[in-house]
Formats: C-alpha cells, sequence, structure tokens
C-alpha cells in the first residue's frame, strides 16, 4: 500500500488497486478485510439502533440496492461483489453498507457538517482550477477510512477518499474530473427504487467528460437528497443540488462555488437541515469572505483554500470542525480529512484529522500514469 508521489512521510493510509473490476474488488476486500468487517458492524449497529432494521431488513435492502446498481454500472457491480466475497462479508451487506445514508434516513443519524467549494483557473494565481472539502463524520470513521487509488484495463485511474468498505467520496480521475459532496436532507427522502448517494459518486468519477460526470447524477433514479460539486480539467465547475425525483444547480460567481448542507438553488423542497445545523447557514458566505480579496485580484492559491479548510469561527462546529464536550462520546464529529485537487496538475493533497494541524500528503495522477506507461514497456 503505497501512495504516489509523496510531498512528506506518509500519514494518510493508501491502497493502490489495479487490474479489471473484479480483481480489484478482490484486491481490495483481502487488504482491507479488518477494517471493512469492522465498518459494517458498526453501521449494523447504528442500523439496527437509531432505524430500528433488524437483520433481515438490512439483507433485503442490501438486495434491493444491488438489483439497481448492477444496471446502473457492472464495472461498480463487479467491483462490491468481489470486495465482499473476499473481506468475507455478504454482497448484501456490502450493498447496505454503500447505502448506509438511505438506510439510516430519518433516524435522526446524519453528517453534520462538510464544506466544499471551487475556484476556477480564471481566478488563482497558478491558473488551475481547484476543487476542496472537508469531510465531517465521526471520530471512530477516521481509522477505517483511507484513500483508494483505482487504474482499470482501460487506463482510467480514479483517486478517492473512501471508508472502508465503500468506494468513493471525495476524489477525482485521470479524465480531468473531480468532485466534492455535502449531506442535504429534504422531506422527499426516503426508501424505494433508486441509486444510493455514495454509488453515485463512483459513478461521477468513472464518467471521462463533464457531460457524463453531470448525467451520472441527474439521470439516474435517486432515493435520497444530496449536493455534488464538480470540476473539470479546463476550468468550468458546477455545483449539483439534488432530491429523489428533481435536482438544481449552481455554476460560479467570480469564480467561486461554496457549498454547506442547506438547499440554494431554489428546489422546492422542504430542507429538513437547516433548523437543526444552523451553521450551515453562514459556512458557503463564510467561503467567500474569506476569498474575497484573493478573487478580486485574481490571485487565490492553494495555500488561501487551506487557511479556508482550517477556519476555526464558531469553533468547535466551525469549518474545521472539531469534537464538541457535549457531544455523545460514541458520535463526536470532526472534520476527519480535507481534501484539495489541482485540476490541471491531477494533484490531490490530503490532510487527515487534525486537518488543521497535521502533515498534508500529496498524491499526483500524472506520476501513477507514468508509472504505468513504464510497465507496459518493460
Amino acid at each position: 500500500m503505497t501512495g504516489c508521489g509523496p510531498s512528506a512521510p506518509p500519514t494518510v493510509d493508501v491502497l493502490t488497486l489495479s487490474g479489471s473490476y473484479g480483481d480489484m474488488g478482490t484486491a481490495y476486500g483481502a487488504a482491507k478485510r479488518d477494517a471493512i468487517g469492522k465498518n459494517y458492524a458498526s453501521y449494523a449497529r447504528s442500523f439496527r439502533d437509531s432505524a430500528g432494521l433488524t437483520d433481515t431488513d438490512i439483507q433485503r435492502w442490501g438486495n434491493h440496492f444491488r438489483r439497481l446498481v448492477s444496471v446502473y454500472s457492472s464495472d461498480i457491480d463487479a467491483m462490491l461483489t468481489a470486495m465482499a466475497d473476499a473481506a468475507g462479508i455478504s454482497a448484501e451487506q456490502a450493498y447496505a453498507l454503500n447505502s448506509r445514508t438511505e438506510l439510516l434516513y430519518g433516524s435522526g443519524y446524519h453528517e453534520e457538517g462538510c464544506t466544499s467549494l471551487a475556484v476556477l483557473g480564471s481566478r488563482t494565481a497558478s491558473g488551475s482550477t481547484l476543487l476542496a472539502q472537508n469531510w465531517d463524520w465521526r471520530l471512530d470513521q477516521g481509522p477505517l477510512s483511507f484513500v483508494m487509488v483505482t487504474q482499470d484495463l482501460e487506463g482510467h485511474n480514479v483517486v478517492t477518499l473512501c471508508e472502508a468498505g465503500m468506494l468513493a467520496k471525495a476524489g477525482m480521475n485521470s479524465a480531468g474530473i473531480g468532485v466534492c459532496s455535502n449531506m442535504l436532507v429534504s422531506d422527499r427522502d426516503g426508501a424505494g427504487a433508486g441509486i444510493p448517494y455514495h454509488i453515485l459518486l463512483r459513478g461521477v468519477l468513472q464518467a471521462t467528460n463533464l457531460s457524463d460526470a453531470i448525467e451520472a447524477v441527474t439521470r439516474s433514479a435517486r432515493i435520497s437528497s444530496g449536493n455534488f460539486l464538480i470540476a473539470a480539467r479546463g476550468g468550468e465547475a458546477i455545483d449539483v443540488e439534488f432530491a429523489p425525483d428533481d435536482f438544481g444547480w449552481l455554476l460560479p460567481h467570480d469564480g467561486l462555488i461554496a457549498h454547506a448542507n442547506h438547499f440554494e438553488s431554489g428546489l422546492s423542497v422542504k430542507d429538513l437541515r437547516r433548523n437543526v445545523s444552523p451553521l450551515t447557514l453562514i459556512r458557503s458566505g463564510r467561503v467567500r469572505h474569506l476569498l474575497e480579496d484573493q478573487l478580486r485580484a485574481r490571485q487565490v492559491s492553494v495555500r488561501d483554500v487551506q487557511t479556508v479548510l482550517t477556519d476555526h469561527l464558531s469553533h468547535p462546529k466551525s469549518i474545521c470542525r472539531h469534537p464538541a464536550v457535549s457531544d455523545d462520546p460514541l458520535e463526536q464529529g470532526a472534520s476527519l480529512f480535507s481534501v484539495l485537487m489541482d485540476m490541471e496538475a491531477g494533484r490531490m493533497v490530503i490532510n487527515p484529522y487534525p486537518v488543521c494541524e497535521s502533515t498534508p500528503y500529496t498524491i499526483d495522477l500524472t506520476d501513477l500514469e507514468s508509472r504505468s506507461v513504464e510497465q507496459e514497456q518493460a
């Protein structure tokens, strides 16, 4: 398990896979067998205790989502099914794990944070489009999360943050597509026939152009709400807010898109998060305020974006989130990772918790591609 082009001694666990999707799934399951088992057990407890699901219910829903995803993407299905077999869990359990957002809907068990932003190259000092986010979630998930690099037989490379047993979160690919995400909750969410949120994220990363990346979300049946901020090499970005039966979008203003955990595009839904997570209402505005001088000067730098990701206004529930003393010890939340992607360079910089103090780790997709060419020529 090695990274590609580390800028410092490794501070992030990186798993590199190559081959067919079945082969990559098998290698994934074998390498992360213990972590996958622990992660599934953790979420299975939440499914039972928070959502009232029995083990039979979990298996039934896992089978339901497996049937839907096998039609959405045979590659994703092959990878997940092989991973499950190698990890010693059932395919249905693997699909339940990858549908944890949907299975926990209505239980009051939702991610508290996540702040994402994209700055177009026309407003950066380097001319590169920058895409970034903090992933806020339970502290106990940190040790069970890592960076996964995949290279399929067609040479399509993906680097993504993910939880053990899952296939995607914030990430980018060799086609120059990147995605960050924010949890949204609406009155239209609920179980049914649709593609799970985290599977849609992998679908975006499988895309080879911006149009296909957008369609991976907008043309698919969905059963939960969410927000995907998608950027492309070449200097474009779009924010897609979606509910089960509709979607809206936001385009850059003065070269910036920023998003938190409430609806902003005008979708006709009842937002169920804004009353219980009030800081979401200021986080996207806070991003703009922190960057406004640099945006105006067209000089936004990587360091400027990192300053945003480590902002502590309203600490501990800030953009850079820290555990609150009042939190349930079993559900203490924090910014587990920050992810910053340079779309033109094909470079991802990751900081693990605490993101305001840790050493950054860099993965360079172009380095991965050059190594692949060397291996083919050898």
